[in-house]
């Protein structure tokens, strides 16, 4: 007998608009980046980046630096661990689920450089594989403005 998967988590707009607040003002290098959250649930996030001078790592080629690949895809993989942390506690007050991302840290990070980052923008998705009781294991997507995947990663991120 297979087990359905819990349905996603409707989300308070309070909580989305902390959430949204903490990721892309108060950490300082997710706005350096211009990281912005596109969609959030808590089975799935995704964010975009525009792409601006400041980000370039090869400047014959214009080419998206891969400090920013993995620092983007990490906040996101740290973004989706939050949201399903936000889902399991959904008993507790908006501000104590929304400070519960100040004990989050990354444990473990793994990025494959698939194809060069070259655009106007990019497109981030991440996923939450399992979430345990002190660990989170994740998956990230890096893609072109077009949907070709650019890079991938894998994080492991501590939870408690």
């Amino acid at each position: 007998m297979t087990k359905n998967p819990p349905a996603a988590v409707a989300f308070e707009p309070e909580f989305m608009k902390g959430l949204r607040e903490i990721f892309e003002e108060r950490i300082v290098f997710n706005r350096v980046m211009g990281l912005k959250i596109t969609e959030l649930d808590s089975e799935h996030v995704c964010g975009r980046i525009e792409m601006k001078p400041e980000l370039v790592g090869h400047f014959l080629h214009h080419r998206l630096h891969g400090g920013v690949i993995s620092a983007s895809l990490d906040a996101m993989g740290g973004l989706a661990a939050m949201a399903a942390i936000g889902a399991r506690h959904m008993d507790e007050p908006i501000l104590q689920r929304l400070q519960r991302f100040m004990k989050l840290g990354t444990i473990d990070l793994r990025i494959d450089y698939l194809r060069p980052a070259i655009g106007d923008h990019f497109d981030l998705r991440a996923q939450v594989l399992r979430l345990g009781s002190r660990v989170a294991s994740t998956r990230m997507e890096f893609f072109s403005a077009s949907g070709k995947l650019l890079s991938t990663g894998a994080g492991a991120y501590i939870i408690s």
